[in-house]
């Protein structure tokens, strides 16, 4: 069957055809780094990555852009509370994304553009709209002129004349209709700034993403990414810019569902938040992924840790049975030329869950399901079927029938990013998690003396302490939930 995909656009259940047979161009919104990554913020990275993998292992190749929102109204307040300079905050917590996006398997971007390196094709566009009167200039301020694109709305489904004013400047005043949007702030006082032919100032959010996806993908590419959270205004609006700049943009929008805690969107703001740093050290980082990874990527994840150590017992079971038909193998190498070349297949298995033929190793049911709009829970199905059979086979004593059933599973695993024989998961087994926990436990010790010390107000002690783990290459943050430190790659807690 050939791949359908779910099109938030027309609201339906589309067949893929990439406009160049065989390739594949996507944008997905990444990280505005403002924050430390918590575990919503990495859902949509193993989502799109899931049919990253997929669409290589089904032949195409993927070009795939992930943008770094590197200049933000969230990145300016973090860098003002915590007296710091903008970009330091900004680069600090880019490595934090890339360091949980690692961690979690997640294949890297064809290319990861920051905004701030993209403001001369930022201004290149806004010029053309307003040359085309789409856009208007007010007082430094450049503005989006709703009203002049009549489809506006269309992909969250909402009318315009139901739409509230859109609160991204402090100069209301200055628009001609409330619902116009920001694509150029004029600068303030202490702020960055780049100068344009209306002044000097800043990027508006939406503008960062069309003006980079434009660039490195074209005028029309094939899938565009991200959050539930962003179909409005974020992807409205640049749908509106790119179209009325003469793009055609995506031809298909994808957009993955939330992680909630109680119900709610897991969110920094909600105080719910679970730093992935956090959470993988309470499970291995391969069955945080793969809890991440096994609900259809449009299906809310009501996010606890027993159902999340539920995930990681099942995952564990189906790494037992690779072992076991592994341990099989071994024992019975020399008694049968089939055993032995599916023994050696299955080392040199590439990522695509590929034998060293090229040949897709997973059972066609599988690719049926991925097929289905990446149907992964049909998929796991299957996945647990080869499991369960491959068990009996062992119990029978069946080792060739065992090492085809295991090189299944691997294969599939591969195209999930879980397969736990993969190099990419060497040394990050359980031994890394209780790494992980024991040097926090000991980076808590310290936290616990220096807010001892603080409590008496013996401030000499406590920044000693704060001194004796930076010279670890320790770094602590005093936030309003707590103490956090982070080492200098990013991991923290």
């Amino acid at each position: 069957m050939s791949m359908r995909l779910y099109d938030t656009a027309t609201r339906s259940l589309r067949d893929f055809i990439p406009r160049e047979p065989g390739k594949v161009s996507m944008y997905v919104c990444g990280a505005t780094v403002q924050a430390r990554p918590h575990v919503g913020h990495v859902r949509s990275g193993v989502a799109f990555d899931v049919l990253v993998r997929w669409l290589r292992a089904s032949g195409h190749e993927v070009t795939l852009v992930r943008n770094v929102t590197d200049i933000d109204d969230k990145i300016l307040h973090k860098a003002e509370h915590e007296n710091r300079p903008w970009w330091a905050v900004a680069a600090d917590y880019e490595r934090a994304f890339a360091h949980a996006y690692d961690l979690l398997g997640c294949l890297p971007p064809t290319v990861e553009p920051r905004a701030t390196g993209h403001v001369t094709q930022m201004i290149e566009m806004m010029q053309r709209l307003i040359d085309r009167g789409h856009a208007y200039p007010a007082a430094g301020d450049v503005y989006f002129s709703v009203g002049s694109f009549p489809d506006y709305g269309a992909l969250s489904g909402q009318r315009p004349t139901d739409m509230q004013p859109a609160g991204d400047s402090d100069y209301a005043d200055r628009k001609r209709d409330p619902r116009d949007f920001a694509l150029w702030k004029s600068a303030k006082p202490g702020e960055p700034a780049w100068p344009t032919p209306w002044g000097t100032g800043r990027p508006g959010w939406h503008l960062e993403c069309s003006a980079m996806a434009q660039y490195y993908l074209g005028a029309g590419f094939d899938i565009h990414g991200g959050g539930i959270d962003l179909i409005f205004p974020h992807h409205e609006n640049e749908i509106a810019q790119s179209r009325c700049a003469g793009s055609d943009f995506a031809g298909y929008w994808l957009h993955n569902a939330w992680v909630t805690t109680a119900g709610e969107k897991m969110s920094k703001s909600l105080g719910n938040s679970l730093l992935v740093t956090e959470v993988s050290t309470r499970v291995r980082p391969i069955e945080l992924r793969w809890y991440l990874a096994s609900a259809h990527y449009r299906s809310t994840i009501e996010f606890s840790f027993e159902s999340l150590e539920e995930s990681a017992v099942a995952f564990r079971r189906i790494e037992g049975f690779l072992g076991r038909a592994g341990s099989a193998v071994e024992a019975g190498l020399g008694t049968g030329a089939g055993v032995e070349a599916k023994s050696d297949s299955a080392a040199s298995m590439n990522e695509h869950g590929e034998s060293p033929a090229g040949v897709p190793m997973w059972p066609q049911p599988f690719a049926d399901a991925m097929n289905d709009d990446l149907s992964v829970p049909a998929a796991l199905a299957v996945v647990f079927g080869e499991v369960s059979a491959g068990q009996q086979e062992l119990a029978a004593g069946d080792r060739s029938a065992a090492a085809q059933r295991a090189d299944a599973v691997r294969s599939m695993l591969s195209v999930l990013g879980c397969n736990p024989e993969d190099p990419h998961w060497a040394g990050r087994s359980g031994g890394d998690a209780a790494r992980e926990r024991a040097l926090d436990a000991l980076v808590q010790g310290h936290l616990r003396e220096r807010a001892s010390a603080r409590a008496e107000r013996n401030w000499a002690q406590g920044d000693a302490i704060r001194d004796t783990l930076a010279d670890m290459g320790i770094e602590i943050e005093d936030t309003a939930d707590g103490t956090r430190w982070s080492l200098a790659d990013g991991r923290g807690q």
